[in-house]
C-alpha cells in the first residue's frame, strides 16, 4: 500500500491528470522590476510577472515608451488590419505596447505586437488579483500554434491599477517611459551556475514535446562545454505523480503507474486503448535518471545529453521503438555501465519504493523562493524558475545572467550573447593606448573598470582615471608607465625595477619621471667640472671634463691632477693602501710570535729549574737524611 501519511507532497495530491486532469501546487510567479521614469506622478518601481514565452532579457535592462493602441486594444487581431504600426522611429525610444487581457491567448497578443514592430508587450490584467504567469496554451490545433516558438520579444503582465494609471497619463497627452529590468531576476552569487531541467521522455504530447526534444538537441553542445569546464552543475529532473489509494485498482492507475501506484505519468496519447502507456514513460524517465546517476558517479555527467538525444532519435514512439531493448542498445553504444543502470532501475512491478523516483518527487516541492514544479518542461537556474522561450540562445543568456559579474565563461561574451560596452569610448575606463592596455572588462551584464594584470604584472588604481604597474616586473610592461629616452645609443629610464611603484628621473635628468625627464646641463649650472684647469662639455644625461697641460681630471674630487697624483688617487692609490696594510699586518704578526715565544721560554725554564740545575743557576746541596 502507498503510505500517504503527512507527506509534504501537497501538490502531488492530484487526483491528478490521471483522473481529473488538474493538479494543485504552491506556484511561484517569477517577476522582474518595472520602473516608470516619466511622468513624475507615476515615477517609481512596480512588479510585473514574466511571461513564459518570448525571450526575457535576463541580466539586462530595456528602455521604452508605452503606447496604448486606439483600436485592437486586446491585441487579438493583426495590427496591420487596423493600420497600426509600432516600428521605432530614428531617435525615439523603442515601443512597449500595452494591451488588455482577454478574448485570446497571451501568446497571440505577443505575436501580433511583435509583427507590428513592438519591442516588448505589457498585458494589463483585467481583474484585481495577485499577478499570474502568462503561459503558452496547453492545446492547439496543428499548425496554428507554430508562431509561439517564433516570439522573441519579452512580455510582462502588469496589475490592473498600474495599467489604469498608465492609460490615464497617456490619455492626458503625457509620455510614459518605462525601464524593464531583469538584472536581479536571477540570482548570480558566484562563478558557477547550478541549473536543472524538469523534463520528460514522452515524445507524443504534441508541440511542447517536439520543442523540448529540439531544445535538447540544440543545447547539448553548449551544455556539455559548460559542464566539462566546471562552469555549471546540471541536474536532469523528472516530474512524477502518485496514484491516490482509492484509485489503485482503476485502469488509469494500473496503466500509468509502476511500483504499485507510487510513480505515475499521463498516457502519451490520452487513450488507454492504444499505443504506449503512462507507465512506459515512467520507466524510461527512470532509466534516464539512472543513466545520469551512474554517469555522474563515474565523473561524466555530460553523457546524459548524449543518451537522451540519441534515444529520441533512435527510439521514437511513432516507430514503436520506445522499448527497453532499444534503450539498452543506446546505453551500450555510449559505453555506459548497463548493469549498474539496471540495478538502479530495479523492479517496476515490486510493491516497494524506488529511491531515485522518490527523490524526484521530494525535489518537486518548492523550497524558499522556488515554487513547486508543476509545468513541463521547467528550467530552474540558481534555484529560480526560468520563464521564457525554451531555445538555445534564450536559455544560454539566462544561464550567463546567473554568473557573478566578471566570472562568466567566454561563451557568454560573444557578439550573439551581449554587447561589448568596452568598444565604445573604452567604456569610460582608464587605458594606455600606446601599450594597448585597458581597465575596461566586458561582462555579460555590462562592464567593470578594473585595473588589469598583464604578463604577471599587477596594475593598481581606481580603474577609471588611473592605473599604475606595480611589483618587481613592472618595468617590463610599457616601462612601468615611466619616462624612457634613447639618444645616440644611450638609453635612460625613470623606472626602477627594485621599486614596487613610482617613477624617478635617473641621475643627470630632472622632471616628474612620468611624462618627461630633461637633461641637466652640469656645466651651465656649475654643478661639475669647476676647477680652474677644467674644461666642461655637457652631454645628454652626463658631461665631459678635460684638463690641459698633461693633467688628469678626478671626478671624485672634481680637480685636475698630475699623472702620479692621478694614478695615486685612482686604483694604484687603493693598491698602495692595501699593500701598507698587508705589511703592517705581517709585522704585527711577527712581533706577536716573538713575544709569545719569549713568554713560553721563560715559563718552561722556571718549571725545569725546580727539577734540575740550569747553566746559569748555582748548584744546591743535597738535603737528604739517611736513618739507621
Amino acid at each position: 500500500m502507498v503510505k500517504m501519511g503527512t507527506k509534504k507532497l501537497s501538490f502531488l495530491l492530484c487526483v491528478w491528470v490521471l483522473v481529473f486532469g488538474f493538479c494543485y501546487g504552491r506556484f511561484v510567479v517569477e517577476k522582474n522590476s518595472l520602473k516608470v521614469t516619466y511622468p513624475k506622478s507615476l515615477k517609481g518601481s512596480y512588479e510585473c510577472a514574466i511571461g513564459n514565452f518570448g525571450v526575457p532579457k535576463y541580466g539586462g535592462v530595456m528602455v521604452g515608451s508605452v503606447v496604448y493602441p486606439k483600436a485592437n486594444q486586446k491585441g487579438c487581431k493583426s495590427f496591420s488590419d487596423v493600420d497600426i504600426s509600432f516600428q521605432t522611429k530614428p531617435g525615439s525610444y523603442p515601443t512597449f505596447v500595452l494591451v488588455d487581457r482577454g478574448d485570446c491567448f497571451f501568446t497571440l497578443k505577443a505575436w501580433n505586437a511583435q509583427n507590428a514592430g513592438a519591442a516588448a508587450i505589457l498585458v494589463a490584467d483585467d481583474r484585481s488579483e495577485t499577478l499570474i504567469t502568462m503561459d503558452t496554451p496547453e492545446e492547439m490545433n496543428a499548425g496554428k500554434g507554430d508562431y509561439v516558438e517564433k516570439i522573441t520579444i519579452p512580455s510582462a503582465l502588469i496589475s490592473r491599477s498600474l495599467a489604469d494609471k498608465i492609460k490615464d497619463a497617456l490619455s492626458n497627452g503625457e509620455m510614459v517611459n518605462i525601464n524593464l529590468d531583469w538584472t536581479e531576476a536571477l540570482p548570480h552569487p558566484d562563478e558557477r551556475v547550478e541549473y536543472e531541467l524538469w523534463t520528460n521522455s514522452n515524445d507524443e504530447c504534441g508541440p511542447k514535446c517536439d520543442n523540448l526534444i529540439e531544445f535538447l538537441k540544440d543545447f547539448k553542445g553548449a551544455a556539455q562545454l559548460l559542464e566539462r569546464k566546471g562552469f555549471t552543475q546540471f541536474t536532469p529532473r523528472y516530474i512524477t505523480w502518485y496514484c491516490p489509494e482509492a484509485f489503485l485498482l482503476t485502469k488509469q492507475c494500473k496503466s500509468q503507474c509502476i511500483n504499485h501506484g507510487r510513480y505515475c505519468a499521463p498516457d502519451p496519447e490520452q487513450d488507454f486503448s492504444k499505443g504506449y502507456d503512462g507507465k512506459d514513460v515512467v520507466i524510461q524517465n527512470l532509466r534516464q535518471a539512472c543513466f545520469y546517476k551512474v554517469a555522474n558517479a563515474s565523473g561524466n555527467p555530460w553523457q546524459w545529453w548524449d543518451y537522451v538525444t540519441d534515444f529520441a532519435i533512435r527510439c521514437p514512439m511513432k516507430d514503436n521503438k520506445f522499448t527497453e531493448e532499444c534503450s539498452d542498445q543506446v546505453i551500450t553504444s555510449l559505453g555506459a555501465n548497463l548493469k549498474k543502470i539496471k540495478e538502479c532501475v530495479g523492479d517496476p512491478h515490486a510493491d516497494v519504493e524506488n529511491p531515485v523516483l522518490k527523490a524526484e518527487q521530494d525535489a518537486q516541492i518548492g523550497k524558499g523562493s522556488r515554487g513547486d514544479v508543476t509545468i513541463l518542461p521547467t528550467l530552474v537556474i540558481n534555484d529560480r524558475q526560468y520563464r521564457g522561450k525554451l531555445s538555445r540562445a534564450a536559455v544560454l543568456k539566462a544561464i550567463c545572467a546567473g554568473f557573478q559579474e566578471t566570472t562568466e565563461p567566454s561563451i557568454c561574451l560573444t557578439q550573439d550573447m551581449e554587447t561589448n560596452e568596452c568598444l565604445e569610448n573604452n567604456g569610460g575606463c582608464w587605458q594606455d593606448k600606446s601599450a594597448n592596455i585597458t581597465a575596461c572588462r566586458d561582462t555579460f551584464r555590462g562592464r567593470v573598470c578594473e585595473c588589469p594584470i598583464v604578463q604577471n604584472v599587477k596594475f593598481v588604481g581606481d580603474g577609471y582615471t588611473h592605473c599604475e604597474a606595480s611589483g618587481a616586473l613592472r618595468c617590463t610592461i610599457n616601462n612601468g608607465g615611466c619616462w624612457k629616452g634613447t639618444q645616440e645609443g644611450k638609453v635612460y629610464s625613470a623606472c626602477i625595477d627594485d621599486h614596487t611603484k613610482g617613477c624617478k628621473c635617473p641621475p643627470g635628468f630632472e622632471g616628474d619621471g612620468i611624462n618627461k625627464c630633461e637633461d641637466i646641463d652640469e656645466c651651465e649650472e656649475k654643478l661639475k667640472c669647476q676647477c680652474p684647469q677644467c674644461k666642461c662639455k655637457n652631454t645628454w644625461g652626463s658631461y665631459e671634463c678635460k684638463c690641459g697641460s698633461g693633467l688628469f681630471y678626478s671626478q671624485e674630487n672634481d680637480v685636475c691632477m698630475g699623472k702620479y697624483t692621478a694614478s695615486m688617487s685612482g686604483g694604484n692609490f687603493i693598491g698602495m693602501i692595501i699593500l701598507v696594510a698587508a705589511v703592517a699586518g705581517i709585522a704585527g704578526y711577527a712581533f706577536y710570535k716573538i713575544r709569545i715565544q719569549r713568554y713560553m721560554d721563560s715559563e718552561i725554564r722556571q718549571i725545569m729549574a725546580q727539577y734540575m740545575p740550569l747553566d746559569n743557576q748555582p748548584e744546591v746541596p743535597s738535603q737528604l737524611h739517611h736513618d739507621i
